[in-house]
């Protein structure tokens, strides 16, 4: 079961299609960084492109903010790499290939009926410890920008109150 301030989900050697490459993605290598894991339905679908290109369009705030991007479908690394090269060339970060759905599995955004992703976004701090999960109908894009206020609120080591925003003063310390 998925728990705040618990170990997340260990995954080893899932293929990624990367750039237009393909690549083999720990979650221990990202160890040291916090990670943005993010679940997407399908490839070639309308909702998931602006979230995907959403994520790229903000990746040097998550660099400044020590925190790594990868994304996750259950298609295969061939339809991602079909996918990416015709319609998202622009994008860097590595999109897993969760064929066997056992990622999905683990962190509880499977959808057993048809067998896609659910919209799923997990934080996981430079421990490996998960700070933050959000599923949400995959009708409903997420906000790229929430998950950069969340980061920084996590960031902080405050108490951050409703709406609190980066640079604003914290309710005191963690």
């Amino acid at each position: 079961m998925i728990s705040m301030n618990k170990p997340a989900p260990n995954f080893e050697n899932i293929t990624a299609y990367c750039h237009g490459e393909f690549t083999k993605i720990s979650l221990s290598s990202y160890q040291g960084s916090w990670t943005v894991l993010f679940f997407y339905p399908r490839d070639f679908t309308f909702v998931c492109p602006t979230e995907i290109k959403g994520f790229q369009k903000h990746q040097e705030e998550f660099t400044k903010l020590n925190t790594k991007i990868i994304a996750a479908s259950t298609d295969s690394e061939w339809s991602h790499k079909a996918w990416f090269e015709r319609d998202l060339p622009e994008i860097t970060y590595p999109i897993l290939a969760d064929t066997t759905q056992k990622l999905t599995r683990d962190y509880e955004v499977l959808n057993e009926d048809d067998g896609s992703a659910e919209r799923g976004l997990f934080i996981i701090d430079p421990e490996g410890i998960i700070k933050y999960s959000l599923v949400s109908a995959g009708s409903v894009g997420r906000s790229v920008k929430e998950v950069l206020r969340v980061l920084a609120a996590l960031q902080s080591g405050g108490l951050c109150p409703l709406e609190w925003e980066p640079g604003a003063e914290t309710l005191g310390k963690v």
